[in-house]
């Protein structure tokens, strides 16, 4: 897929609202990292550790810092924040399949749904009773919405994700292919010889601006609702257990784990395939780092790590010995202390 979308600089300037230091008139065909550009492509420099890849791109235009302009060996668009000014161009030069409104042939539509008119239903979607779908937003190929699930407006499902019954899902909300949201939730009690189910009663309540990552499920709550708020990103295989609240605008990265009954604060960060254990509280603004698990609540905001660096096998299978040690070792120095009347 190929666009031919181009830009003066000048025009970018005013789109995204950045001082122009250059020529206005050069156009722009599309984006590029600084190592890799060529001419007619606008990069970015929001990382210092790259500031030596500025004098030698090939790229025509740079979003940099104001302290970068003198080093900037072109033209410039100066921004506060070169990382989002960035995001915001990469908009301008999206490659968006493009998606006629209407009902595919081999769609599968119970008469009892209501789609605004401007809805697109791909091949072989099944859309059962009951269902809402608000005003532009488009269903993939092979995409599933269970009996009364609710889909707001400019909404966009990539092939086969499903939603099951029930599902409430809010405007502007982004579902990756194959994403499963509303399954039910891992709840059984064992009776001494044999695990028995527990029905899962609530559903998955989703808001506003919601990117959820290919492959990833979210199940739906016992009894109360899984709440996903607005504006939450979800990167690919996350998995998040029944009864989950996650706090608006939090990142959640690939591979990560939330058990059940968390309650994940606003402006987090999961690192990618971290972990948290069920029945737990996460304060506001908390960064957990990749590969941790958080193993019980975290009350103030912070960067928070478990688990040990890498190093050399040999190192670490020495290592590890001593970990096995710690118990006796501590119990050991409590008696010397103890004998010595030292601390």
């Amino acid at each position: 897929m190929t666009h031919n979308k181009s830009y003066t600089l000048e025009e970018i300037a005013e789109l995204l609202d950045l001082k122009l230091v250059g020529d206005g008139q050069c156009k722009i065909l599309g984006l590029g990292t600084l190592g890799n550009s060529s001419p007619g492509q606008l990069s970015f420099l929001s990382n210092p550790a790259y500031i030596n890849q500025l004098a030698t791109t090939k790229a025509s235009a740079v979003i940099v810092d104001k302290k970068f302009v003198d080093a900037c060996p072109g033209n410039a668009l100066v921004s506060a924040n070169p990382y989002v000014s960035f995001a915001k161009a990469s908009a301008l030069f999206a490659l968006t399949p493009q998606y006629l409104s209407g009902i595919h042939p081999s769609a599968c539509v119970h008469e009892s749904a209501q789609l605004a008119e401007s809805v697109c239903v791909g091949p072989n979607a099944v859309i059962e009773a009951n269902v809402s779908i608000g005003a532009n937003s488009v269903i993939g190929a092979s995409c599933y919405l269970g009996e009364g699930a609710t889909l707001g407006t400019d909404c966009q499902l990539y092939n086969n994700v499903t939603l099951y019954h029930g599902v409430i899902i809010g405007d502007g909300v982004i579902i990756h292919a194959g994403a499963v949201i509303g399954a039910d939730g891992f709840g059984f009690a064992f009776d001494g010889e044999k695990s028995v189910k527990i029905h899962q009663l609530g559903t998955v309540v989703i808001g506003n601006s919601v990117e959820i990552g290919a492959g990833t499920t979210i199940d739906r709550g016992a009894i109360d609702n899984t709440v996903i708020e607005q504006g939450v990103k979800i990167d690919n295989q996350v998995q998040i257990g029944h009864n989950c609240h996650i706090g608006e605008h939090t990142i959640i990265c690939g591979c990560t784990a939330i058990a059940g009954s968390v309650k994940l604060g606003k402006y987090c960060v999961m690192g990618g395939a971290s972990g948290a254990v069920g029945h737990i509280t996460i304060a506001d603004k908390v960064q957990v780092s990749a590969m941790s698990l958080v193993s019980q609540s975290i009350t103030e905001p912070g960067i928070y790590s478990s688990g040990t660096g890498h190093m050399k096998t040999k190192d670490w299978k020495r290592n590890i010995v001593r970990f096995q040690q710690l118990d006796s070792i501590a119990k050991r120095l409590k008696e010397l202390e103890k004998a010595t009347g030292k601390k």
